[in-house]
């Protein structure tokens, strides 16, 4: 007897024991996987602010329409992904309202529309990318003052902005020292759009740069602001105006979220099939014939001739945030960023040379003032040649 009620003894607590680990094992949350759910989409200036002007446009309108376009892409296509706009009608938004607004969604990632201009280069033209970051050259402070100046129409800006004085250029380098904790995902997104803008949207990529933008520094998530276009040139401008042009622009912003988002969420990307196609219809009565990509020796053989070549300089290389010690930024005209396939990043100045000679002067001058990692890099129609 005593043995039966052993066993049955056993039994309960076995019976009781499976139910409590099964309990446990429901209570246990799933392995926790970052999801890229919400993105907040800011039509850059608005309202009483209308942003830069072309001969018969103004930036506040573009801005509105290439975002509207690019939300309107994501809801149709990522039900997943909740779309949020700091503006959806031409009305002012203060700089710093944009960034709580995506703070306030606890968004993924900020992505902030603007246009570019700079009336006494008529001629200028293509895309750039921004992220929070050293401004060192003329240019990119110019483009981070341009944007920064908005905020001269909020009351009381020197108190919103701790102090900051978009007129002063000592502000400025001060403010764009700023590095926010988000840098990287910033980087890696703000590369997609440049990629997409470059061989999707055949646009003139001027890359990705960094200067301190106002609106890029209170955001608590990756964040970046694109200037998609001069409207200071005429014919870029015409190509902003127009339905495609903002179609193809839209669509390389969105396709770049979607690779971001796949990459994030540790999915490999995969090119997409013409069925998903987002953008105008593309005319194919003509065919081209494939490019033949090029070999090594194509490339030496283009150096050693040097027609064509633009010489550039890249200041460091590697898979690790730019090395910025014992280096004297007074002799840095700007600060590129250029990613490969393997994750390392180039950092290279803006400026440009058409002649080995004064290339190499430069080099020279830039290792004499710490960048000893400093090496000329050969460009052929906007084409890196070298490994």
């Amino acid at each position: 007897m005593e043995k039966y009620k052993f066993l049955f003894g056993t039994i309960v607590i076995m019976l009781f024991s499976c139910l409590a680990y099964s309990e446990y094992q429901s209570s246990v949350p799933p392995p926790y996987t970052y999801r890229v759910k919400k993105v907040v989409i800011d039509a850059g200036h608005g309202g009483k602010d209308p942003g830069c002007h072309g001969g018969s446009s103004k930036e506040k309108v573009i801005t509105l329409d290439l975002a509207l376009k690019v939300g309107e892409y994501i809801e149709s296509k990522m039900s997943d992904v909740e779309v949020v706009y700091t503006r959806t009608t031409d009305k002012f938004v203060a700089l710093d309202e944009r960034a709580k607004i995506a703070n306030r969604s606890n968004a993924d990632l900020f992505i902030s529309i603007h246009c570019n201009s700079v009336p006494s280069a008529s001629s200028a033209h293509g895309t750039e990318t921004y992220v929070m970051g050293l401004n060192t050259s003329k240019h990119n402070l110019e483009v981070a003052k341009r944007e920064n100046s908005v905020i001269l129409m909020e009351d009381d800006y020197l108190t919103s902005y701790d102090g900051f004085d978009p007129n002063s250029p000592e502000s400025h380098i001060i403010f764009s020292l700023y590095q926010n904790a988000y840098l990287e995902q910033s980087i890696q997104y703000a590369n997609l759009v440049e990629k997409q803008f470059k061989e999707k949207a055949k646009r003139n990529s001027r890359g990705v740069k960094q200067a301190g933008f106002v609106v890029l520094y209170k955001t608590g998530m990756p964040s970046v602001l694109i200037e998609a276009g001069f409207l200071s040139n005429s014919k870029e401008e015409k190509y902003l105006l127009s339905d495609d042009g903002q179609s193809y622009i839209a669509s390389a912003i969105y396709r770049a979220f979607k690779e971001y988002k796949e990459e994030v969420e540790g999915k490999s990307f995969a090119a997409e099939n013409t069925s998903n196609y987002i953008g105008p219809k593309e005319d194919n009565t003509e065919k081209s014939e494939p490019v033949k990509e090029k070999t090594y020796k194509d490339k030496v053989r283009e150096i050693v001739s040097g027609e064509g070549i633009v010489y550039r300089i890249e200041l460091y290389n590697s898979d690790d945030n730019f090395d910025q010690s014992n280096a004297d930024y007074d002799q840095v005209e700007a600060i590129e960023i250029e990613s490969d396939n393997y994750g390392l990043k180039s950092y290279l100045i803006s400026e440009e040379f058409y002649g080995k000679d004064a290339a190499e002067k430069k080099l020279k001058t830039l290792k004499s003032s710490g960048f000893k990692y400093a090496k000329i890099i050969h460009y052929k129609d906007n084409e890196r040649l070298d490994n």
